[in-house]
């Protein structure tokens, strides 16, 4: 089978690979859609090996890998199972299936993996697509542990979107405990940010997109945003405040990045207000006392999502009818990677996926 790995210095190969077997709990997935997320940047721009170091695997030997690895890309990948272990019961998971796949793996013994917080892994996980290869090629082997059913109401771009960008919003909706009650304020459009206004405009929000790019901003009304804006002509905080009579949004989300918009995420909510943090890069920098004690203010991380979210975020998908195919507005061939990566550094555009 063929396989995308990036080197960094934006350059990447398409290389061949064997194609897996599954082991006793595993299963093979034919590809059929594999999502490009905003996170595969730093592995497209700089050295895969440093990337991981920054983000705590100093000990790449002790995992079997050396800096020069080749591990296929991709981490928002969903298909069809064509083979499975001899230990996987077929009640639960067979040839033919159509899944999504929870792209961590880790102990399974850990509090953490037991609830489905893989990720949080007290033994660290592996993220496939950096550490185990990904979906960005035509096979993939996973244990079924990691998967999720999708039904047939739901395409298999949107199962790669759940996997990652879109679930990634899921999570931190949930966070917020966002209900029908609620004015969501959500800084940056991008695929999460867009994914958060779908979500919560179906769950029955009030929502209020914020960017500074008008093209993203004008998507936003298109996705389900009650009210827009653009916070390059107009102060954000100022204008929730007039939608808002005075109060300003219940809750808030940043999946802008950068120290401004946390900082109005923060500030744009009213007493008891709620913000989840969901974009990487920044810092936040805000009064201890007026911003947060003062207000009552409850600041949340937000880490992607759990496997049990993921599969309520593919039921809620599918019951409620979300049309999170909209969010691709580039559909490539695995062959095409080059190009893809390309038009995708630049952020100029939507999302895009690899179609198989």
């Amino acid at each position: 089978m063929r396989g995308i790995v990036f080197r960094g210095d934006r350059k990447l190969e398409i290389l061949d690979f064997p194609d897996p077997t599954p082991g006793p709990g595993d299963a093979i997935v034919e590809m059929k859609a594999s999502g490009m997320c905003g996170s595969d940047l730093h592995f497209y721009r700089n050295k895969p090996a440093e990337v991981l170091k920054s983000l705590g695997f100093k000990d790449l030997a002790s995992r079997g890998m050396a800096e020069d690895t080749p591990i296929i890309a991709g981490h928002e990948p969903c298909g069809q199972i064509v083979a499975v272990g001899s230990a996987v019961d077929p009640r639960v998971f067979k040839v033919g299936d159509r899944v999504t796949v929870f792209h961590y793996e880790g102990c399974n013994h850990c509090d953490h993996c037991r609830s489905g917080w893989t990720q949080m892994c007290s033994h660290g996980a592996d993220i496939h697509g950096v550490i185990k290869h990904g979906g960005h090629a035509h096979y993939m082997k996973v244990p079924v542990t990691s998967l999720v059913h999708l039904p047939e109401e739901v395409s298999y771009a949107t199962g790669a979107a759940i996997s990652c960008g879109t679930g990634t919003a899921w999570g931190a909706l949930l966070r917020l405990n966002v209900t029908a009650r609620d004015t969501l304020a959500v800084f940056g459009l991008g695929p999460v940010g867009l994914s958060a206004v779908q979500l919560a405009a179906a769950m029955g929000a009030e929502v209020i997109g914020i960017d500074i790019a008008p093209d993203r901003v004008a998507r936003a009304r298109e996705f389900g945003a009650a009210h827009v804006i653009d916070g390059s002509k107009a102060d954000p905080i100022e204008e929730i405040l007039k939608l808002t009579g005075g109060l300003g949004a219940t809750c808030s989300m940043d999946c802008a990045g950068g120290d401004v918009p946390k900082q109005q995420a923060v500030r744009c909510t009213r007493p008891w207000g709620r913000i989840a943090l969901v974009a990487v890069g920044g810092n936040l920098h805000v009064d201890g006392m007026k911003d947060v004690i003062g207000k009552q203010r409850t600041i949340v991380g937000s880490y992607t999502f759990s496997e049990p979210s993921m599969k309520d975020c593919v039921t809620f998908v599918a019951r409620h009818g979300v049309q999170v195919d909209r969010l691709f507005t580039d559909h490539w061939k695995l062959e095409q990677a080059q190009e893809a990566y390309r038009v995708f550094d630049g952020q100029a555009g939507g999302k895009g996926v690899f179609v198989f």
